[in-house]
């Protein structure tokens, strides 16, 4: 598992623990552990004798990726994963922003979401407790589907995107469609699209989405069969209304 985690997964590295029948601990790690911790390390992970612990040290966001994909593949060299069984599970609850690379506040998921408590907890809640009527369908591990419930109002919008760093002058300008058509009043609204695809890639046991996509791109978004994309002749160009300013 070691080895997973560091070439297939890319980590920098994973710590293991190996419990005894007397519940001692083995691997590289246990005489960092002293009698007190290693108690309460059984306990709170409900470890038996002949289970293994295994650690994971990294940055949130990252950490988790990196433990369930680890395990993930232990469930599998296990056989502990039905083929057979469809589970499927609501992901709700997601966080509104988040911290980006650059260290600055960001968009978690989708912007144009409406956040949970609304202009109120926009203007009184730590930006990283508020959280978004997102909501994400999830079957034996694969996204389905992805929705939210739209912020349809103009002010909740604007202080929204404020928080992220955004004046009201960049929201107009890049989200145009959006900023104006809400200042005419829009109703409530909300959605989920199910991936036909993913689902025929469950059905058919298939690894890869590109086993049952009819076109699939290859890795510099080309469709060899469409010869796609192409050239576009001026004639094209004007009959959609499009003109490019070289």
């Amino acid at each position: 598992m070691t080895e997973f985690a560091i070439n297939k997964c890319k980590a920098k590295g994973l710590a293991w623990l190996k419990v005894g029948d007397d519940k001692s601990l083995q691997g590289p790690i246990a005489k960092l552990i002293p009698d007190e911790s290693r108690e309460a390390l059984l306990t709170q992970t409900n470890t038996k004798p002949g289970d293994s612990i295994f650690f994971i040290a990294e940055h949130p966001g990252i950490v988790e990726k990196l433990a369930g994909e680890i395990r993930k593949e232990i469930g599998i060299r296990l056989d502990l994963i039905d083929k057979n069984e469809f589970n499927f599970c609501w992901i709700v609850d997601f966080p509104m922003y988040e911290i980006g690379d650059n260290g600055k506040l960001t968009f978690c998921h989708n912007p144009f979401s409406m956040p949970q408590g609304g202009l109120e907890d926009l203007n009184t809640k730590n930006p990283l407790d508020i959280l978004a009527y997102q909501y994400d369908i999830v079957c034996n591990g694969v996204e389905l589907s992805s929705g939210a419930v739209r912020n349809h109002d103009p002010e909740i919008m604007i202080k929204a995107f404020e928080i992220a760093n955004y004046t009201e002058e960049e929201i107009n300008r890049k989200f145009e469609a959006l900023y104006n058509s809400f200042h005419y009043g829009a109703p409530p609204h909300s959605g989920i699209a199910p991936g036909i695809d993913r689902i025929l890639m469950l059905l058919t046991d298939e690894e890869s989405i590109r086993e049952v996509i009819a076109f699939p791109m290859n890795s510099k978004a080309q469709d060899l069969l469409m010869k796609a994309p192409g050239i576009v002749s001026k004639k094209q160009l004007e009959e959609v209304h499009i003109k490019l300013d070289l």
